[in-house]
């Protein structure tokens, strides 16, 4: 069973999989008179119909066992998902690239900085939400409409992975 490398959430290095949300290193504009920074458009919502909606949802997760097996990874091909941290803690991310299937051999983790959220293109391979916390809340915008929006693929014993979160 391969380990999965947890490598510190960057833009360049997430941007196969979608966006890092994050005002560091992001530009803005000021607006209300001076009074606020506008980090604009971190991230764009993604629908596949137009009759689909962006809608905005809060999860509270709770932490799987670790180590974890991974065992398995969704998609969501009508619209992207974003989760962003409401508690400022970090929290694990595992992808895989577009496809009909996700490629173990190309899975990767991530591990945000508490401060950074993310948003998975519509078709990305990913993980349910991964807390370190016991129980941990986020912010998720995503699409509601009509249609299946949730392949998930498991994978055979010999391609699961596992993951450690404190590498």
């Amino acid at each position: 069973m391969r380990k999965l490398k947890i490598e510190p959430l960057t833009k360049e290095a997430f941007a196969p999989f979608g966006d890092v949300i994050e005002t560091e290193g992001s530009d803005h504009f000021m607006i209300n008179n001076g009074s606020t920074r506008r980090y604009h458009k971190l991230a764009t919502v993604e629908t596949a119909q137009p009759e689909d909606k962006a809608i905005i949802s809060i999860f509270s997760a709770q932490a799987l066992e670790m180590p974890l097996t991974i065992r398995m990874l969704e998609r969501h091909p009508l619209g992207s998902q974003a989760f962003i941290p409401l508690l400022g803690n970090p929290f694990l991310i595992v992808v895989a690239p577009l496809g009909d299937a996700p490629e173990s051999e190309l899975v990767r983790a991530f591990r945000s900085n508490g401060r950074q959220g993310v948003n998975y293109h519509r078709g990305v391979w990913h993980h349910p939400v991964l807390t370190i916390e016991k129980r941990d809340d986020f912010l998720v915008v995503d699409r509601s409409g009509s249609g299946n929006n949730c392949d998930e693929h498991f994978f055979t014993e010999d391609e699961c992975l596992l993951l450690t979160p404190h590498q």
